[in-house]
């Protein structure tokens, strides 16, 4: 058993699902704290939030919406690879507007933005509702 489990096989396709289950949730559980505060103090943070000149309140909403709503999608496995999309976007965005601070202003985004990115790349997994309607 512990050679099968230090074995560099790939492993099997529900173990792998699973995998990708626990990623997709653990990763938009924690997108999600950081949308929902921004949505409870939208109207404080949409006067100083603006990282790439579309006015405050605009920027603020786009993010919002990639960090609850495309967060909650990704959780739940709906629509997962388009609503990943608006999410690695946002973390770009973050990555490249703290890119003067050094590198630990960027770990978070970075860590994100890589978690999304394997998201988009191997899709939901078994355990999603995209398996569901795309059988």
């Amino acid at each position: 058993m512990l050679q099968k489990f230090l074995s560099t096989k790939s492993v099997s396709g529900s173990l792998a699902s699973f995998g990708l289950l626990v990623l997709r949730v653990a990763i938009s559980v924690m997108m999600l704290t950081h949308g929902l505060n921004k949505l409870s103090h939208f109207s404080t943070l949409s006067q100083q939030f603006d990282p790439i000149g579309m006015g405050g309140t605009l920027s603020l909403a786009l993010v919002v919406f990639a960090e609850v709503f495309c967060s909650i999608a990704v959780l739940l496995g709906l629509f997962t690879r388009l609503a990943a999309l608006p999410l690695i976007v946002a973390m770009c965005v973050a990555v490249f507007s703290h890119s003067g601070q050094g590198f630990a202003a960027q770990e978070l985004a970075l860590l994100y933005l890589t978690c999304f990115t394997t998201v988009l790349i191997t899709g939901p997994g078994r355990y999603s509702i995209d398996r569901l309607f795309w059988r």
